[in-house]
């Protein structure tokens, strides 16, 4: 059975789309790219069907990691197939638990951060979008420090259905 993850920033061209590529690479080094699905989305559909922002993808491709994505607006009805949503910020996080039809799936959604043992109280991913490409660089530094946790807390939730 397929493991499936989403990640949810605002417009789903920045924050969201470089974590999707980051966790991807994360799931494939760990070999299980056959058992994890990865996907992004955004809270708004005001980029749907656009092309991650340039900067996202050059600090991608600058760092190693695939870019090629096209965004889309997250709807409330994937609640019923993903097993984890992944919030980039303390907004993403309350609207998309306000979006859950049930309590069960409120409780899919969590914070990026929370998985950075290191990130301390303040767990969101600030949105590098009016700024310049430092902030880009600094949310990549982020997601790639919180992708370990998560990778660890997938792996183990993936292992537990194959016993």
């Amino acid at each position: 059975m397929t493991y499936r993850v989403c990640f949810v920033c605002t417009g789903n061209i920045c924050r969201s789309p470089m974590a999707e590529s980051v966790f991807r690479a994360r799931v494939a080094e760990a070999g299980l790219g056959d058992r994890v699905e990865v996907d992004s989305a955004g809270t708004g559909g005001w980029h749907e069907g656009e092309g991650a922002d340039p900067r996202t993808v050059a600090v991608l491709r600058d760092n190693g990691y695939g870019a090629g994505h096209t965004a889309r607006q997250f709807d409330p009805s994937w609640f019923a197939r993903l097993d984890l949503v992944v919030a980039l910020d303390a907004g993403h996080l309350r609207a998309l638990r306000r979006l859950a039809p049930t309590e069960r799936d409120a409780a899919k959604v969590r914070l990026l951060r929370s998985y950075d043992p290191g990130a301390g109280d303040d767990l969101d991913v600030p949105d590098p979008y009016y700024g310049d490409r430092e902030g880009f660089e600094q949310c990549l530094e982020m997601v790639e420090e919180a992708s370990d946790g998560l990778l660890a807390a997938v792996r183990e939730q993936v292992e537990g259905r194959a016993a």
